[in-house]
């Protein structure tokens, strides 16, 4: 079977990868190519350029990188049609993906195309899942109440769970070894910071987390800071603390990045799947993003839903803390770090809260890699009898 990917983003590159993994356990010949990250060129997947060139959000970010971005679709929609896999799998990044599937319907495709992760048209506009059900023939969802919004077009969904559920089950780390691996005293405190992945999110959330760290200090005394990041934004980050004495170790690699974790107090989050990996391993977290100016107040005008992060819808209600576009301040982030500082039980009510609602994020039975895996190889199997 050969298997087409495309992941756009890191987080989809993670999905993707442990997609590969369970693809492998299902058919040990199974052949890959495509567009992903880190993970997945771990897993021997030669990717067919940089994912960076096209992890960009919101619309006024995309604009000056438009060009390149349309060049990349154009590339990847010929090797896939050079390639001919048996099935096409886009993870996540619909933006990039809805383009790169309409120019290969345009080719009349032989295979089928599964998509990855529903695009979120319940917190924009639900009339687009009517061109999710055009483009793509099957849907894998990790919200279980997700597929309603598609069914009714067509589209057979399939709620999978997810995979940062099964991910971070594998992950434990001795705090004591973490703290001196990364030179740090048993009993001092530190904070976690995850500015995201993306150049540009670091270029806007650094300097508000760099602010809020002040302002922390400034009432709680000293901690060390920990900012796992990866290798294409590390500098940049280190730029940000250049001229400050607040004591940071920035740190690269998925194991460091969950070491970090493992002996964090708090974290300040850039809003995204790390809030579902904080909350697994029970760090008390809040989480942060905004966009450029112009975006932000496009976003705020078109957003249909009340919270930005995955364990606040599941419950309806604010487990998490959100400072997102006008609310993202380094004033109101301090204030709610200072309280999980100076409230243990609060902040271990939000830990115990998260993981109840992680717990809905799973199918009974089985992992939500291998449920996905069982779909892929259905839709390969489907079309080959039509």
């Amino acid at each position: 079977m050969k298997v087409y990917l495309v992941a756009g983003e890191p987080s989809g590159d993670l999905l993707a990868s442990g997609l590969i993994d369970a693809l492998r356990r299902a058919d040990p010949s199974v052949e890959f190519r495509g567009v992903g990250g880190e993970s997945m060129a771990e897993r021997g997947l030669q990717s067919l350029f940089d994912i960076e060139e096209i992890s960009v959000m919101g619309v006024f970010e995309v604009l000056p990188n438009l060009r390149r971005i349309l060049r990349r679709i154009r590339q990847t929609a010929d090797d896939i049609a050079a390639w001919q896999p048996d099935v096409l799998v886009t993870v996540d990044s619909w933006g990039f993906v809805s383009q790169l599937v309409a120019k290969l319907r345009k080719r009349d495709i032989k295979f089928p195309v599964v998509h990855y992760v529903a695009p979120q048209v319940w917190a924009w506009k639900k009339g687009r899942a009517k061109n999710v059900a055009h483009l793509v023939d099957r849907l894998m969802t990790l919200l279980p109440d997700e597929s309603r919004f598609f069914e009714k077009y067509g589209l057979r969904c399939d709620f999978v769970g997810h995979p940062v559920v099964e991910r971070m089950a594998a992950v434990e780390y001795n705090a004591a070894s973490v703290r001196s691996e990364l030179g740090l005293a048993p009993g001092e405190t530190v904070i976690c910071v995850l500015p995201g992945s993306r150049r540009s999110e670091v270029s806007r959330l650094m300097p508000i987390f760099k602010k809020s760290l002040e302002a922390i200090r400034a009432r709680y005394g000293g901690f060390s800071v920990i900012i796992p990041t990866v290798p294409g934004v590390e500098g940049r980050v280190k730029r940000f603390f250049a001229d400050s004495d607040i004591p940071v170790r920035v740190v690269t690699g998925r194991a460091m990045r969950y070491k970090s974790f493992t002996i964090s107090e708090i974290a300040l989050a850039k809003s995204g799947t790390v809030s579902l990996e904080l909350a697994a391993l029970g760090v008390p977290h809040l989480i942060a993003y905004r966009f450029n100016a112009l975006t932000d107040f496009m976003v705020r005008t078109a957003i249909r839903i009340r919270f930005a992060n995955l364990l606040n819808l599941q419950a309806d209600r604010e487990i998490i803390p959100e400072y997102v576009l006008y609310n993202c301040r380094p004033g109101p982030i301090a204030e709610c770090a200072l309280r999980l500082l100076f409230a243990p039980e609060a902040a271990r009510a939000q830990v115990a809260e998260a993981r109840e609602m992680l717990g809905r994020l799973r199918l009974p039975g089985i992992l939500p890699s291998d449920r996905a895996a069982r779909i892929v190889i259905e839709a390969v199997a489907a079309h080959g009898k039509k």
